[in-house]
């Protein structure tokens, strides 16, 4: 990858194992961080703002995406449409961003083979059980969603070995810190050291 180029995060994990709180977090206290947001045609949660954390749009416009191949990864999920606008990733590598992008494990594959060389890194929880704690106190889901999610949740923690690195968020604060450890080893590859840092010219 040539220097100026941006790295590209890629991070997965079951619904309820606290990815979004993580990837959050990261983005609101990295400046050099970029959070994309992507496009679904699931209805908005409570407190969750268009164009902030995702850009909803209805079946139809997101399956005319798709035919165009403006997606550089797209899912299906819990009966939802779920997608990376393709422009948006690649524009902001080329312009040198740090990009942060909280996908499922079909998008992480998509990912993979366009070959956008990025880091990839899996957010499990600590236990089955605290899974399904954190999903029932999210009190958003119905009975027959949270046992989807759990039957997936099982799938998609059989997926690890495709991934670079794997943060156990058991207590919050340590599994920040391992992720921002992950994000600075990246950054301090030579490949990828920007020009004018330190005496690298």
């Amino acid at each position: 990858m040539p220097k100026g180029r941006g790295n590209l995060f890629v991070v997965s994990a079951p619904s309820g194992a606290g990815k979004t709180t993580l990837c959050r977090e990261l983005v609101m206290n990295d400046h050099r961080l970029r959070h994309l947001v992507s496009h679904t045609t699931r209805q908005p949660r409570p407190g969750e703002v268009d164009g902030r954390d995702y850009t909803f749009i209805d079946e139809a416009a997101f399956r005319r995406m798709v035919d165009e191949d403006r997606f550089a990864e797209w899912a299906q999920v819990h009966g939802n449409y779920y997608g990376t606008a393709l422009d948006r990733l690649t524009g902001a590598l080329e312009a040198g961003d740090d990009v942060l992008m909280d996908i499922d494990v079909q998008g992480a594959r998509q990912i993979r083979k366009r070959d956008l060389d990025g880091v990839f890194i899996f957010i499990a929880p600590p236990s089955m059980e605290e899974l399904e704690r954190r999903l029932r106190n999210r009190r958003s889901d119905s009975d027959d969603v949270i046992r989807r999610r759990l039957a997936k949740a099982r799938d998609e923690l059989s997926c690890l070995n495709e991934y670079d690195y794997l943060v156990l968020n058991d207590m919050f604060e340590q599994a920040l810190d391992e992720l921002r450890c992950i994000i600075m080893a990246a950054r301090l590859r030579v490949g990828y050291i920007p020009p004018g840092y330190g005496l690298v010219t």
